[in-house]
């Protein structure tokens, strides 16, 4: 994407399936000039787990319904991010990468997955409108 056309944001509203209905939350992403700040604040998150969640921008889910389909496909390595930690089902997470820009993830999901392997949340990554 040529970047002067690049959004300088975006976002991801998420939504738990029908494993997780209460689990919702943002995703931001900001673009600075050597990489992209990714924030999460999710709450909702399943408290029966050891705490961890694996968390990462993914080309090939959907975010439909209530019940996310696995992807067919194996996720994109260099789109994995640190995994969120719940407190009481509450998470917050901030990171900086340079292994994606706004540009290659608009259209894509964020994807939250449980120890299982299985998506419990997803939304789609949107550019922020100014």
């Amino acid at each position: 994407m040529n970047n002067r056309f690049m959004p300088r944001s975006a976002f991801a509203e998420v939504k738990g399936d029908k494993n997780a209905p209460k689990l919702n939350g943002r995703v931001s992403f900001q673009q600075k000039a050597n990489g992209v700040l990714v924030t999460a604040n999710i709450k909702g998150l399943p408290r029966d787990r050891d705490g961890f969640f694996r968390f990462r921008v993914s080309e090939f889910e959907e975010c439909k319904g209530d019940d996310f389909p696995e992807p067919k496909i194996r996720p994109r390595p260099d789109w994995e991010l640190p995994s969120l930690l719940s407190n009481k089902g509450f998470a917050y997470m901030q990171v900086f990468t340079d292994r994606f820009n706004i540009g290659d993830i608009i259209g894509k999901t964020v994807a939250i997955t449980a120890d299982s392997g299985e998506t419990i949340g997803c939304g789609e990554i949107r550019p922020t409108r100014r």
